[in-house]
Formats: structure tokens, sequence, C-alpha cells
């Protein structure tokens, strides 16, 4: 399929593409903290992470269906794949990295997928809820 947009108007579309604070995360967020688990956005961690747990030595990441290929909905674009390839590979290789340093640090690590959040927010949560109510002190 050939891009309706020129390479600069695309390149512009993609710029734009928020890193933060993104729909996912918000919903996810909110949904967390109505249970009652408060967190911290800002950090140092390795990958900053998009919700932290200082207490629980937990962390979530968000990630994209896109930009950290999702087995079930990526798709390689056709134009500049090369580039792309690229670009999603570094991507995959760096949460690889950024989970091994969290866990050596002694941090836990919990990722979830937009499309979660997006096709089932009630299984998601219920999936994180227990896991860091496993991390809660007893």
């Amino acid at each position: 399929m050939v891009d309706v947009l020129s390479r600069n108007q695309r390149s512009y579309c993609m710029s734009k593409i928020k890193g933060k604070n993104t729909k996912p995360e918000v919903v996810l967020r909110k949904s967390l903290w109505a249970m009652g688990f408060r967190y911290r956005l800002k950090n140092k961690l390795p990958g900053k992470p998009d919700i932290v747990y200082p207490s629980l030595k937990t962390v979530i990441f968000v990630d994209g269906c896109f930009w950290h290929r999702c087995p079930k909905h990526y798709q390689s674009p056709k134009a500049r794949s090369e580039f792309w390839e690229d670009k999603i590979s570094g991507n995959v290789d760096r949460d690889k990295k950024n989970n091994r340093l969290l866990k050596e640090m002694g941090w836990i690590v919990l990722r979830v997928w937009e499309h979660e959040i997006r096709d089932s927010l009630p299984e998601c949560i219920e999936r994180l809820v227990k896991a860091l109510s496993n991390q809660r002190p007893k």
C-alpha cells in the first residue's frame, strides 16, 4: 500500500506521537489509583518506568504494540523497512537490557501491552493487582 502522505508529512506525524502520558498509561494509572495503589511517575530508574511503586520495589511499563513489537499486533512498515526494523529491534533489545538491570537492582518488572489495557482492562488490572498485592508486607 502506498502512503498517502509525503515523506515530510509522515515524518511530522510520527514526531507528534507522545512517549509519556499516553491514553493507555493514563487509563491504567487511574484504574490502579482507584483501587488504592498509589504510585510515583518521576524516576531515574533504567528505562524510565511508566509507573513506580518504590515501597514495593515494583515497576510497570506500558508497551505500545508498534514500538515494542507486540507478537499479536505488530506489522512491519513497508516503507523504509530497514530503518524501522533497526528502530524496533533496538527498542526490544533496550527493553530486555532494562528488565535485566532493574532485576539486578532488586526491582520486580511488570509489562503490559497497550492492547491489553484497551481490550481487557479488568483482566489486566486483576493481574497487576495480584502481582502488587504479593509485594505488600503481610
